[in-house]
């Protein structure tokens, strides 16, 4: 009896070691972008562990902001929609980092191919506007976040073919992408707007983004 009660003590404490790791304890992986199930507006934002540009430890921790933040995630800068959105977000980024709002990119891309992997126009476009881009290659982020799917084979082998770097990326490494997906996150570490569409093809659109960071500004 006592055995019984102990190993359920246990897998009971297990179960919520991983809820408060990854949000999402029963399927920390979606088995497709459809399956997923991002955190959403109202839920505390987790902390998680992404590197620099440099493979330095950058900790996101939600209820130590100084700032608000908004989290960006994308798939990695061999990605064509993530190169176009990237893009489109200079109109806004000045603004929101104006109205003292921290923008986050996270990546999948390992860290030395932050930005060097992203296609030269989009360089050109974000040069100079201060983009900060995290590497989430380990998924930790992702998987914190309720937006990480296992990568089909045939999905990393195309990428391979054509001849894409994505060594070290989480794809590489985990099997792992994000569905591009964007919270804003308030200074008591709440997430107060959340966007997550399977689609990649489909970004949230960056008079979107401005308006969402309007909203967790500091009264």
């Amino acid at each position: 009896m006592l055995l019984g009660l102990f190993a359920v003590t246990m897998a009971m404490s297990l179960a919520c070691s991983l809820s408060i790791q990854h949000g999402h304890a029963d399927v920390p992986v979606a088995a497709s972008a459809d399956e997923i199930r991002p955190l959403s507006a109202g839920r505390d934002a987790p902390r998680f562990t992404v590197e620099t540009v440099d493979g330095e430890p950058f900790h996101f921790e939600p209820r130590g902001l100084e700032r608000p933040a908004v989290l960006i995630a994308f798939r990695g800068g061999w990605c064509p929609y993530c190169n176009v959105h990237l893009s489109e977000l200079r109109h806004v980024l000045p603004a929101i980092q104006a109205m003292g709002v921290d923008v986050l990119f996270l990546s999948g891309d390992r860290p030395e191919l932050l930005y060097s992997s992203l296609d030269a126009d989009t360089q050109a476009d974000i040069g100079g506007l201060g983009f900060t881009i995290l590497s989430d290659a380990k998924a930790g982020a992702a998987i914190a976040l309720g937006i990480a799917f296992r990568a089909a084979d045939d999905t990393i082998q195309r990428r391979r073919d054509k001849g894409q770097d994505i060594d070290g990326s989480s794809m590489a490494l985990q099997g792992v992408l994000p569905v591009p997906s964007v919270f804003a996150v308030d200074t008591d570490g709440i997430i107060r707007f959340a966007y997550s569409n399977a689609d990649y093809t489909v970004r949230l659109p960056a008079d979107e983004l401005l308006a969402a960071a309007t909203g967790i500004v500091p009264r």
